[in-house]
């Protein structure tokens, strides 16, 4: 097949975004590290922010310099006439996303994935994809990544600190879209519900319920107080608390009587025979007539308009470097799954950026 001067010409210049693909989220890192995006909550000069944050002005520019092409933050015209420079640095909507305390944060899973442990298994990729028998994360690491977290306190907090991070986002836009999924519940069990926040958040939405935050007992035993909120230590494989529902943000486990069960990215943990048999697991907790699974999951979309389809292949590319048999499903793997599991009906509706809820009927 013959290529063209232009193609070659294109080629030369996107390799080099492979090569260095890594520089982005590293400045990214290192712009959450110095505080740049909550010291530019006001515009500021180079002078001014290199002041503020104590740090070289030669680094300082040439770091905002590629971040300001990259588009997390922007140059303004300085409007004081009582400064010499001309040029401030100013936020953008993407920039205000990684203010530590800023209503949508996602500084918390960028140091997640940024963190050594997280990255270390991209380097065995290749393990998962030879089919050794061995995660790239277990590879990496020495262990999968759960009972990785459980041994080591600091990365457990940070995974619970992404995970609460993503909750603060989600659960209010479920809430917007479908807070009906809630109606008639008093008592909620969130299992592995980190340190509440996501039972925290609904509950304040929805006082009627009484909610339960179920995890590991080292992991409880940290959470902060929560009105409405219980906290119980244990181990989701041995007993969980009875409740009307479960709300499920990382594992899952079955509950008997309940009349919804909902799974927040959980199946994506899991491989399609482990899927079915959980979700057959939730078809024997629900009722056969008014019962009904809700999964909160990304779906890939196969069409090339679908805007997130980068963000769903991100992913799953995440899912096979993190997990030993997870990844994200299309319309038709969930349908598989699904219709494996027993259930012959289902609506798939899109609520938040690249998530969507898949609601499972008898």
């Amino acid at each position: 097949m013959e290529v063209s001067k232009m193609e070659e010409g294109q080629a030369q210049i996107d390799i080099w975004n492979y090569v260095f693909g890594f520089t982005s989220m590293a400045v990214v890192k290192c712009a959450v590290d110095l505080g740049i995006p909550d010291v530019l909550e006001n515009p500021m000069t180079l002078s001014d922010l290199s002041s503020a944050l104590g740090c070289s002005p030669s680094a300082l520019y040439r770091i905002m310099r590629f971040l300001i092409h990259r588009g997390i933050f922007k140059e303004t015209t300085n409007n004081r006439t009582d400064q010499i420079e001309t040029i401030v640095y100013a936020q953008t909507p993407l920039s205000r996303l990684l203010m530590r305390n800023g209503a949508n944060s996602m500084t918390d899973v960028l140091l997640l994935e940024c963190s050594p442990v997280m990255l270390a298994p991209w380097h065995r990729l290749s393990a998962r994809a030879l089919a050794k028998g061995t995660s790239s994360f277990q590879a990496a690491n020495g262990e999968e990544l759960w009972r990785y977290a459980t041994e080591n306190p600091a990365h457990s907090k940070l995974i619970d600190d992404a995970m609460a991070c993503m909750a603060r986002m989600t659960v209010p836009a479920i809430l917007d879209n479908h807070q009906e999924i809630f109606e008639g519940i008093t008592s909620l069990v969130d299992v592995g519900g980190g340190n509440g926040t996501a039972l925290s958040i609904l509950v304040k939405s929805c006082p009627w319920i009484r909610g339960i935050n179920f995890d590991l007992p080292h992991v409880v035993s940290v959470c902060p107080h929560y009105d409405g909120v219980e906290h119980v230590g244990g181990n989701m494989f041995e007993c969980v608390p009875k409740a009307d529902a479960a709300f499920l943000m990382a594992r899952l486990y079955s509950l008997r009587p309940i009349k919804i069960c909902l799974l927040f990215q959980v199946l994506h943990d899991w491989n399609d025979e482990e899927c079915v048999d959980i979700l057959k697991k939730c078809k024997e907790a629900i009722p056969t007539n008014t019962g009904k699974v809700i999964i909160v999951e990304a779906v890939v979309g196969e069409e090339e308009a679908d805007k997130y389809k980068h963000v769903h292949l991100y992913l799953d590319m995440i899912m096979m470097a993190h997990t030993d048999t997870g990844k994200e499903r299309t319309r038709k793997e969930w349908e598989y799954v699904l219709n494996g599991a027993g259930f012959n009906r289902y609506t798939i509706k899109h609520f938040q950026g690249h998530q969507s809820v898949i609601e499972a009927y008898l």
